[in-house]
C-alpha cells in the first residue's frame, strides 16, 4: 500500500472520489492537490488534509486560493509547472492522475520519470502518447495501475498471468450511455441535458458525453492496446446495460474471466492505492441475488460512429489517435456550450483527422502539434 499520495485533478469527479477513499485508508498522507479553477472547493480540501502543495491551472486562481488559505502552511502554485512539481515532489511515492484530457500528459510523464506508482485515470495520456508512455515506465520502473473501472477489471483479471500469450481477448464492458437503442432520427435531436443523464455512473461532463457517443469506449480500446501491449483485434466491446461485469478476458483455452461489483469507482480507485493488498472497501458489496439479469449485444457502429472511428485510428496508429482525441475534446466543449448537435460531434472530429498531416512515428512534440492542429480545425470548422 502506497504511503504518500498526489492527486492531480482533485476537485473533479475521480479526485473527490480518491479523497474519499484516502480519509477512509489509515497511513497514507496526501502530499498535493491539483485543481482547475474551484478555488473553495480546493481551499476546504487543503483545510482537511493539509497537503504541502495546491496548484491551480491559473494565477488569479492560485492568488484567490492563497486568501483562502493564509493560516495555511500549504505552499500555492499555479500552471502547467506547478502541476509537473506535484507529479514530482519526493514524498509521494504515487501520483494519481485525474485530470482530464491532453493537459495530463507531461505531468504523468514527469511522474514516471520519478519513478511513482502512476493512478492511471487520465486516459488520454496513453491515447495519445501511449508508446512513448509505456516506453519511459519500463525505462524508469515505474509502475502503472488504472483506476478506470474496465481497465481495472481487466488488470485484476490479469494478475498472476505471467505470459500474455495465453490471452485471446480483452472484452471492454460498455453500458451504451443514455441512448442504447434510440433510432439515429432521435439522436439528431438529443440535447446536451439529455447526454448527461448516464444511467449507472455519476461522472464529469466531457467523459458523461464521451459515454453517450461511445467515444469514451473508443478512447479506452486504445488504451487497452497500450496498457497492456496487444493488438487492435485483441481488443473488443461489448454493451452490458447493468455494468456490473468491469469487463473480462479471454483465454486461449477458452475460459473467460470476469471482474464484477457495484458500479462505484471508490473500487477501483481503492485498488490503485492498496495493491498488492486488498482491503475493506465503503462500498456496498454486490448482491447477485438482487441485481437484474446480466445481458450483453454488440455495439450499434452506425448509429455510434465515434467508436467506428476510434478503432479506424487505433489501427493507424501515428498523429491519428491524439488528432481524433484532441478534435473529439474541442467538439465536445461546443456541444456542451450548446453550439453544435450530438451528431456534429462525430462530423467534426473526422475531418480533422482527415485534415491534421499524419505522422506515423511522432515525437512527443509532433504529438502536442497534432493535438493542436485538430482542436484548431474543429474550431475553424464549427464556425463555417
Amino acid at each position: 500500500m502506497v504511503k504518500c499520495v498526489s492527486i492531480l485533478g482533485s476537485t473533479g469527479s475521480i479526485g473527490r472520489q480518491s479523497l474519499d477513499v484516502i480519509s477512509r485508508l489509515e497511513g497514507i498522507r496526501v502530499a498535493a492537490l491539483t485543481a482547475g479553477s474551484r478555488v473553495e472547493q480546493m481551499a476546504e480540501q487543503c483545510r482537511q488534509f493539509r497537503p504541502r502543495l495546491a496548484v491551480m491551472a491559473s494565477q488569479e486562481a492560485a492568488e484567490a486560493l492563497r486568501r483562502e488559505l493564509q493560516t495555511l502552511e500549504t505552499e500555492i502554485a499555479w500552471g502547467e509547472e506547478g502541476l509537473i512539481r506535484a507529479a514530482t515532489l519526493e514524498e509521494a511515492d504515487c501520483v494519481i492522475t485525474a485530470v482530464v484530457g491532453m493537459v495530463g500528459l507531461k505531468p504523468t510523464l514527469a511522474a514516471i520519470r520519478s519513478k511513482k506508482r502512476i493512478g492511471l485515470a487520465n486516459k488520454e495520456t496513453l491515447v495519445c502518447a501511449g508508446e512513448l508512455v509505456m516506453e519511459e515506465a519500463d525505462r524508469w520502473g515505474a509502475e502503472i495501475v488504472p483506476v478506470d473501472s474496465e481497465h481495472s477489471a481487466i488488470f485484476q483479471c490479469l494478475m498472476g498471468c505471467g505470459d500474455r500469450r495465453e490471452v485471446k481477448r480483452l472484452l471492454l464492458t460498455c453500458s451504451g450511455g443514455p441512448f442504447f437503442g434510440m433510432e439515429q432520427e432521435q439522436l439528431k435531436a438529443v440535447t446536451k441535458a439529455d447526454a448527461l443523464r448516464h444511467p449507472n455512473w455519476k461522472m464529469g461532463p466531457k467523459i458523461t458525453v464521451d459515454c453517450a457517443t461511445l467515444m469514451n469506449k473508443g478512447l479506452e480500446v486504445i488504451e487497452a492496446m497500450r496498457l497492456y501491449r496487444l493488438p487492435l483485434e485483441q481488443v473488443d466491446v461489448l454493451i452490458h446495460r447493468q455494468s456490473i461485469v468491469h469487463s473480462m478476458v479471454e483465454f486461449t483455452d477458452g475460459a473467460v474471466m470476469a471482474q464484477m461489483g457495484t458500479p462505484d469507482m471508490r473500487l477501483p480507485i481503492q485498488l490503485a492505492l492498496t495493491y498488492p493488498q486488498r482491503t475493506i472497501s465503503p462500498v456496498e458489496p454486490l448482491d447477485l441475488t438482487k441485481c437484474a439479469a446480466l445481458t450483453f449485444c454488440q455495439p450499434d457502429l452506425e448509429k455510434f460512429p465515434c467508436l467506428a472511428l476510434a478503432r479506424a485510428c487505433a489501427q493507424r496508429g501515428g498523429t491519428a489517435c491524439p488528432a481524433m482525441n484532441g478534435a473529439n475534446e474541442e467538439a465536445v466543449a461546443l456541444f456542451l456550450a450548446d453550439e453544435i448537435g450530438f451528431y456534429d460531434i462525430y462530423r467534426l472530429v473526422a475531418q480533422a483527422v482527415e485534415q491534421v498531416p499524419f505522422i506515423q512515428n511522432p515525437t512527443l512534440e509532433q504529438i502536442l502539434e497534432a493535438d493542436r492542429l485538430a482542436r484548431l480545425a474543429v474550431r475553424n470548422s464549427s464556425n463555417h
